[in-house]
């Protein structure tokens, strides 16, 4: 699940970007509203986390032009701006959530497995599929109760096919929520995933579609 973090705080930026990612999430990490901006009109995120005070672009004009493109992806807001009028003004401007600094990180990361879970069309917090459950907030995975270890890229994929069940999804769009900027994955490295998602769950579990991509049927 790749989220873009925009923070112009050095030691915030890093802290948040090192914990979202050990609760599993894919990470870009930008400085100032204007990179944001550009970002936002030619890559794929599943959730915007944005500060309000950033420089060169004011993070309340990049949530504005997010919208006015007509983009539905979730965005939370992240800021010191404590005010009612701010938090108002944020949510009505389009925001999801508006969170106030200083924030738990195991807060944090659950509003954002909440709002991607309600982007996707789901209210269930688990991912069941026949045997197979998925835990995102644990990062577990269980079949016919008994708990299977996945390597995050496992995790990820899995859960990528899960929430998209009845969907072809591209290599592309495969490998755009999977990694970031600067974690470009290996040429076969989608495939070794899939075949050791298969062996520790089951060989019928994922389609291959070949020249179109992967699926997991409902």
């Amino acid at each position: 699940m790749r989220i873009l973090l925009v923070e112009d705080d050095p030691q915030l930026g890093d802290g948040l970007t090192v914990g979202l990612r050990q609760a599993g999430f894919a990470v870009d990490w930008l400085h100032d509203g204007h990179a944001a901006d550009l970002a936002l009109q030619t890559e794929q995120f599943a959730l915007l986390i944005l500060d309000l005070g950033l420089p060169k672009v004011d993070g309340m004009d990049v949530l504005k032009r997010l919208r006015a493109r007509g983009q539905t992806l979730p965005v939370l807001i992240l800021t010191a701006r404590d005010a009612t009028g701010d938090k108002v003004g944020g949510l009505d401007a389009g925001a999801d959530d508006y969170l106030v600094k200083p924030i738990d990180l195991d807060e944090l990361a659950a509003r954002a497995r909440a709002l991607t879970r309600r982007s996707a069309g789901r209210a269930a917090p688990l991912l069941c599929h026949g045997e197979i459950t998925l835990d995102p907030a644990a990062h577990r995975v269980s079949r016919g109760g008994q708990t299977v270890d996945l390597s995050s890229r496992e995790f990820s994929l899995l859960q990528l096919l899960l929430e998209n069940a009845g969907r072809v999804l591209s290599r592309s769009q495969l490998e755009q929520s999977m990694y970031g900027w600067g974690d470009e994955p290996d040429s076969n490295a989608l495939e070794v995933h899939i075949h050791h998602l298969r062996k520790k769950l089951g060989s019928e579990l994922i389609r291959t579609l070949r020249g179109v991509g992967y699926t997991i049927t409902k």
